[in-house]
């Protein structure tokens, strides 16, 4: 796809903020031409400036994180982001075409860390990954680890393996209920799912209210569900499927990038046959192929050679990237801690900022084995606004369902597309 006129503004509208550069880049190995990798530095720069790496594959950094990097700053961080490969600024070659699929691996986007880093003259930096982040963080550590002063890995991913403690997990809580305290909310589930009203496509909605708002909200909804009133539920899957499935210009383009996480990183495991398996859900979001190829790296067998301090971020209802991968790394690496958040969910950057902020400027100032004993102060921290308005729209919306004469919401449904 060439870009179009409009997006040619939006482009040169951002790549004219502050602190915004280009980097010449190989397309691909084996191509001699070149095209700009976009990168942002904000605030007062510092030796060992904090890289953050956003999850995805196909969350842009510039434009989306802009908010994020201001209250960084007003906290004393020196923070570079870069634009992923095949995304926002850096998803055109010099044409204004969209780029090739050769040009997309992880491989690729790892060294592109390093080549920002050189462009802008930071010998060693603090590198926080989230998510998918995490494996390009760890990725650096594997093809540059001189370019690493400390790391944070919040959310990780650690191998293609991942899907079978995921899956494990998601059937620990959400349908043998042997997790504490969820044997009333996995006996609603096995109902729904047993009745045929909640559906393996389902299972992505399902995990992130769990998430988001906590077992109680999700139980309030299966309750909806069990009652015959879908409304809130059909809602609630239509924005998740904007959420995850939407393309954003210069915010949300997982459409070229996608292919690095089937194919490296195993995202659409073919399903086991089991109950709630989120591959099911992830393989049917998918716009390209996905089937797995291989992965870049061997993550188990490198991580024992990592020399930096690492923090390794886990929420204890993150069913994406389950407490056990990261427990998992914290016993790889030598010089890591574990820090836990009981009530959060997936990617503590993008649910509970503040926190993040505070576990940044912990390791900018050499404290990253003091956050353990911090950990129940920062799982305190309000979540992000954007998360607590959603869950206070959920509770309001559901209480409005649940006070209505069953015929309407039926109504309602009748109106709305399917």
């Amino acid at each position: 796809m060439t870009m179009t006129a409009a997006r040619r503004r939006a482009h040169a509208k951002l790549a004219a903020l502050p602190g915004v550069r280009g980097v010449r880049r190989p397309v691909a190995p084996d191509r001699d031409d070149e095209f700009d990798v976009f990168y942002v530095r904000t605030g007062r720069k510092s030796t060992h400036p904090v890289v953050v790496i956003p999850g995805g594959p196909g969350a842009a950094s510039i434009a989306l994180y802009r908010a994020f990097r201001r209250r960084a700053a007003l906290a004393g961080l020196d923070v570079i982001m870069i634009e992923h490969r095949g995304v926002g600024l850096s998803r055109h070659d010099d044409r204004g075409v969209d780029l090739p699929s050769e040009a997309l691996s992880v491989d690729a986007v790892v060294d592109d860390i390093a080549a920002v880093l050189d462009d802008a003259q930071v010998g060693q930096a603090i590198v926080y990954g989230t998510s998918y982040g995490t494996y390009l963080a760890a990725g650096l550590g594997v093809r540059h680890p001189g370019r690493i002063h400390a790391m944070v890995l919040d959310s990780p991913l650690l191998s293609a393996d991942d899907i079978d403690e995921v899956r494990a997990e998601v059937r620990r809580v959400l349908w043998d209920g042997t997790a504490p305290d969820r044997a009333e909310l996995a006996a609603k589930v096995r109902r729904l799912v047993t009745d045929g009203a909640l559906a393996s496509e389902s299972v992505l909605l399902a995990i992130g209210i769990y998430e988001l708002a906590g077992p109680k909200a999700l139980e309030r909804q299966l309750d909806l569900l069990l009652s015959g009133r879908r409304w809130l539920w059909a809602a609630a899957a239509l924005g998740t499927r904007h959420v995850l499935e939407r393309k954003t210009a210069f915010h949300h383009e997982p459409d070229l990038v996608e292919r690095l996480a089937y194919r490296e990183l195993n995202y659409g495991a073919e399903p086991d046959g089991g109950p709630l398996d989120p591959s099911v859900g992830l393989r049917g979001i998918a716009t390209g192929d996905v089937e797995f190829v291989a992965e870049p790296y061997d993550l188990a067998a490198a991580m024992p050679g990592f020399t930096w301090p690492t923090a390794v971020l886990s929420g204890g209802r993150d069913l994406t990237t389950p407490a056990a991968v990261a427990r998992r790394i914290t016993e790889l690496v030598p010089d890591s801690v574990l820090v836990e958040l009981p009530t959060a969910g997936h990617s503590i950057l993008d649910t509970r900022e503040r926190a993040a902020l505070q576990v940044c400027t912990a390791a900018a100032a050499g404290g990253i084995h003091g956050l353990p004993s911090r950990a129940a102060e920062l799982d305190a921290l309000a979540g992000n606004l954007t998360v607590r308005l959603l869950v206070r729209a959920m509770a309001v919306a559901g209480r409005v369902e649940s006070a209505m004469p069953e015929a309407v919401p039926r109504a309602v449904r009748q109106l709305t597309p399917s």
